[in-house]
């Protein structure tokens, strides 16, 4: 019987061929069994990413103020009401103001001019006035309800409900961020979070990884900031071969998936949380700034959460959002139903230091040209009066104001009539507002879309015009 020898003999040419088509397999296995390797995906979502075109900006902070600050008491003088006081006349007597049947009601607060603009600034907050400078007031903000939750919806996601990604979700998706080991997206609030919660910086329909942290910094400790940042079980070292093992097995895992948005996701979730315990600890240590910077800022816990802002960007954060709450209150400056002068004054003082220190600081770390700051509630409060010493909302007109990254300083733009009710004059939608933002980043609104359930999505939806009147 014949036999086929199992090991036939090999020509010279053909030994080179096989070892040479082997080289490849040898390299191929070098580099799977290198750990760096191993961990790295193919491409982090979050690396940074071309602009649309040149930006004026490069980050955002959104100073958010919860709960309708009264544009009246605050940056849109109008001493008609004074005039008039007690009096309702044709331009405030809406029915919609539902519990404004008292006339007009002047504010309880002096009002004085600042700056080389001369911008009338009320005395609660003197030093916001004392950088009216550096700030542009967009006095004929309107947006669609006067209702807190909705509206505050509309002011992070650009919808009255949340079903949309936010507007830090929307930065990072189209922008990316300058650190790896840090959240593009950080949200921060001294007490509680603003109504609608997770909505105001998650990512919706979006990956995953483009959606926002959220830190309470009321105890304002490093290792409290995030709850269970640290592993106290495992040492670094072993937590850095199992991640690199677990996202190893997740990558060979989404290459069978192809393009699964939601695994993707959580790939980068987990590596940036094996990160973020080495990089947030040092971010939100705040005990080697200076003396003078401390005091520059105050004592108050929304300063301390402007200080930590200047940090995250300072660091390559992408977009904070920093909201005002007092006490738990989720919408501290709705204390104006029934107390403008005692609430008002109150919030701004717990502030206005702060904020002026913020772009102060800025200005002096050569950062404030790149940064953008937004300030405002979800609406503002009718001039007319709710009981003896309140005020009603108003979603008609009310005050918002940028500084910094490419907007022009020293300027009023638009307003209300001559009562502080109803925007009048280069009315501003909230969609307007959040177009204007966008294009100071380098990004086109209109061209900025993610397509979900067989439809392109955007931040500004089907609306929103710049407002290039107000930059630089």
């Amino acid at each position: 019987m014949f036999h086929r020898n199992p090991f036939p003999a090999v020509s010279r040419r053909d030994a080179l061929q096989r070892i040479g088509a082997g080289f490849g397999t040898i390299g191929l296995g070098s580099l799977l069994s290198s750990p760096s390797a191993a961990a790295a995906p193919s491409a982090s979502p979050l690396l940074p990413k071309l602009s649309h075109f040149a930006p004026k900006a490069k980050r955002v902070i959104q100073l958010f103020m919860p709960g309708g600050p009264s544009q009246t008491d605050s940056f849109d003088y109008k001493p008609e009401v004074a005039k008039y006081a007690g009096q309702r006349p044709t331009e405030v007597d809406r029915k919609s103001l539902r519990n404004t049947k008292g006339g007009l009601f002047p504010s309880p607060f002096k009002f004085k001019q600042y700056g080389e603009c001369g911008k009338w600034v009320s005395d609660i907050f003197p030093h916001i006035g004392s950088c009216a400078d550096d700030i542009c007031f967009i006095h004929s903000m309107h947006t669609d309800i006067p209702e807190h939750a909705g509206a505050m919806i509309m002011m992070s996601v650009g919808h009255l409900q949340p079903n949309r990604p936010s507007m830090g979700a929307w930065l990072v998706y189209g922008l990316g961020t300058d650190n790896q080991n840090l959240p593009g997206f950080v949200a921060m609030s001294p007490r509680a979070q603003p109504r609608g919660g997770l909505a105001h910086w998650g990512n919706s329909f979006l990956p995953g990884a483009y959606s926002g942290c959220y830190v309470n910094i009321a105890q304002m400790k490093p290792d409290s900031v995030l709850h269970d940042l640290r592993n106290q079980f495992v040492s670094p070292e072993d937590q850095r071969k199992q991640a690199d093992l677990l996202g190893r097995l997740n990558r060979l895992h989404a290459d069978r998936e192809q393009q699964d948005a939601g695994l993707e996701g959580r790939i980068a979730a987990m590596e940036m949380a094996f990160r973020m315990q080495f990089s947030v600890p040092e971010a939100f240590d705040i005990s080697g700034e200076t003396k003078a910077t401390l005091d520059l800022y105050g004592d108050s816990e929304y300063a301390k959460g402007c200080l930590l802002a200047r940090r995250m960007i300072e660091r390559g954060v992408r977009c904070v959002q920093l909201s005002h709450s007092i006490d738990g209150y989720d919408i501290a400056w709705d204390t104006g139903h029934d107390n403008i002068e005692g609430g008002h004054a109150v919030l701004a003082k717990a502030c206005d230091q702060g904020i002026a220190a913020l772009i102060k600081d800025l200005k002096q770390r050569g950062l404030f040209d790149e940064t953008l700051l937004v300030w405002g509630g979800e609406f503002g409060r009718a001039p007319t009066s709710e009981g003896q010493k309140g005020r009603d909302h108003d979603h008609y007109g009310y005050t918002v104001w940028m500084a910094g990254g490419g907007v022009k300083g020293g300027m009023s733009y638009g307003s209300t009539d001559q009562f502080g009710l109803s925007a009048v004059e280069n009315r501003v939608h909230v969609h307007d507002l959040h177009a204007t933002i966008l294009h100071l980043m380098g990004l086109d609104h209109e061209k900025l879309t993610y397509r979900y359930s067989g439809r392109d999505y955007r931040l500004t939806d089907i609306h929103g015009h710049v407002v290039h009147d107000v930059i630089a």
